[in-house]
C-alpha cells in the first residue's frame, strides 16, 4: 500500500466535508419519517347553506296620529325611548271634550225622564182601558210613546259613549310596544283628527332580515334536491345566522319564514325573509347584515378542514393523502361549498381516505410519513376518532415494509 501524498490529502478534505453535510434519505440516515397531522374522511350530515346580503326591518311599525283635533298641551314620552302598548305619548286640550261629555250626560238624563213619563202614561191608560174609560187607540199611542222614549234613551247613551271615547282620545297612546322615533309635533301645535304623524313606533324585540337570493342559485339547489343529492329542510326548521357589518357573529340565531313565490324583474332575485330575536336591541331597521341561511341537508358529505386543500402549478385543487404504504399521494379533487374552516369535497375523495392536514413543509409526493391524528387547535373539530387511530394502526405494518 502506497502512502497518499500530503498535497492530495489536503485537497480531499473539503470534499469529505461537503459529503458529510449533504442530506441523505431518511432511511439511509436512520431518521424516522416526518410526522404529519391527518384525518380520515367519513361521511357526515352537513347543512347546505347560502350566505346572502340582507337588511333589517321591524316586525311592526305604527304611525301615531291624533284621533281627534285639538291643541297639543304636553309631550309625555322621551324621544327614542321604549314604550309599552297603551302608554300616553301626547296630551291634547280636554276641555271641549269634557263639555261634550257633560252635554251628552244631560241628554241621557232628559231621555231617561222621557222614558219614565211615557211609562206612566202607558200604565194610566192601560188601567183606564181595562175599565173601558180610555180607547184602544189612546193606549196604542201611549205604548208607541214608550218605545220611542226607549229609542231616544239608547241614542243619548250612544252619544254619551262617543263623547267619552273622544275625551279618552285627548290622551294619545301608543298602539304597540316598541321604540319611539323623534317627536314630529310640539306642544302648542293644532292637530286635526287623522292628520299629521306625531311620531312612529317600531317593534324591535323581534326583527325581520330580508335577503335577496339569485334565481340561478335557487335553481341549483332545486336540481340537487330532485337528484336526491340533498334533502330540503322541513318548514320552520331552516336556521339563519347573522354577521354584522363589522364581521362579528350575531349571537341569536333566527328562523327562515318564507321565500317569495315571484322573482323581482329588475334584479332577477327572489326575496327571503327570516325572523330574528333582538332582545338587546342590537339590530336596527335598515342595518346591513350578511345572513347564512341553511336551506337543505346533505346526508353523506365528505368534509375536510380548509387548510388541507392544496393547488398544483396549474391551479388544480388537490389533497395530499397517505397511501397504504405510508407515502404521500397527491389526489386531484373537486371542491364544493366552504363553511367557516371546513370544505366539502364533491369528487376525488372516498370514505376512509387518510387526508394530510398539517405538516406540508416537510413532505413531497412519494415521501414516507408518520401520520398522527390531527386536532384543530381552535377546537372547531372534534377530538380524533377511533376510526383515525385504527387507520393509522393498519398503515404501520405496510409502512414498515
Amino acid at each position: 500500500m502506497y502512502p497518499i501524498p500530503r498535497p492530495a490529502r489536503r485537497a480531499a478534505l473539503p470534499l469529505l466535508a461537503v459529503l458529510a453535510l449533504a442530506p441523505a434519505p431518511a432511511g439511509a440516515q436512520g431518521y424516522p419519517p416526518p410526522s404529519v397531522g391527518v384525518i380520515v374522511a367519513e361521511p357526515q350530515r352537513v347543512e347546505v347553506a347560502s350566505e346572502l346580503p340582507g337588511r333589517i326591518s321591524p316586525t311592526r311599525v305604527a304611525e301615531v296620529r291624533p284621533r281627534i283635533g285639538g291643541i297639543v298641551e304636553a309631550r309625555v314620552f322621551t324621544q327614542g325611548s321604549t314604550v309599552e302598548a297603551g302608554d300616553v305619548l301626547y296630551e291634547l286640550d280636554r276641555q271641549p271634550y269634557e263639555v261634550a261629555v257633560d252635554a251628552a250626560r244631560a241628554t241621557v238624563a232628559r231621555a231617561e225622564a222621557g222614558v219614565a213619563d211615557a211609562r206612566q202614561t202607558e200604565t194610566r191608560l192601560s188601567s183606564l182601558r181595562s175599565r173601558n174609560v180610555a180607547s184602544q187607540a189612546d193606549l196604542d199611542t201611549a205604548q208607541t210613546a214608550v218605545l220611542q222614549a226607549n229609542a231616544a234613551l239608547a241614542e243619548a247613551q250612544a252619544q254619551l259613549r262617543a263623547a267619552e271615547i273622544n275625551l279618552g282620545y285627548a290622551e294619545v297612546r301608543a298602539p304597540i310596544a316598541g321604540r319611539t322615533g323623534r317627536a314630529l309635533t310640539t306642544e302648542g301645535a293644532l292637530v286635526s283628527a287623522q292628520g299629521e304623524v306625531m311620531t312612529t313606533i317600531q317593534a324591535l324585540d323581534t326583527v325581520y332580515a330580508d335577503m335577496q337570493q339569485p334565481v340561478s342559485e335557487l335553481l341549483r339547489l332545486r336540481r340537487a334536491m330532485e337528484a336526491g343529492e340533498i334533502t330540503e329542510l322541513a318548514p320552520g326548521a331552516a336556521e339563519v345566522q347573522l354577521y354584522l357589518d363589522d364581521g362579528s357573529l350575531y349571537p341569536h340565531p333566527g328562523k327562515l319564514l318564507f321565500s317569495e313565490a315571484s322573482v323581482e324583474r329588475s334584479s332577477g332575485q327572489v326575496t327571503l325573509r327570516a325572523e330574528v330575536p333582538n332582545p338587546d336591541g342590537t339590530l336596527l331597521p335598515g342595518m346591513y347584515v350578511r345572513v347564512r341561511v341553511a336551506q337543505a341537508v346533505r346526508e353523506a358529505a365528505l368534509v375536510v378542514p380548509a387548510q388541507a386543500l392544496r393547488r398544483d402549478a396549474s391551479g388544480q385543487a388537490q389533497l395530499m393523502l397517505v397511501a397504504e404504504d405510508g407515502t404521500v399521494a397527491p389526489r386531484p379533487v373537486s371542491e364544493g361549498r366552504s363553511d367557516d374552516n371546513s370544505l366539502t369535497i364533491e369528487e376525488g375523495l372516498a370514505p376512509g381516505d387518510m387526508v394530510i392536514v398539517d405538516g406540508f413543509q416537510k413532505i413531497g409526493p412519494g415521501a414516507p410519513v408518520t401520520p398522527v391524528c390531527w386536532t384543530d387547535p381552535a377546537g372547531a373539530e372534534d377530538a380524533p376518532t377511533d376510526t383515525c387511530s385504527r387507520a393509522i394502526d393498519a398503515l404501520q405494518p405496510a409502512a414498515a415494509n
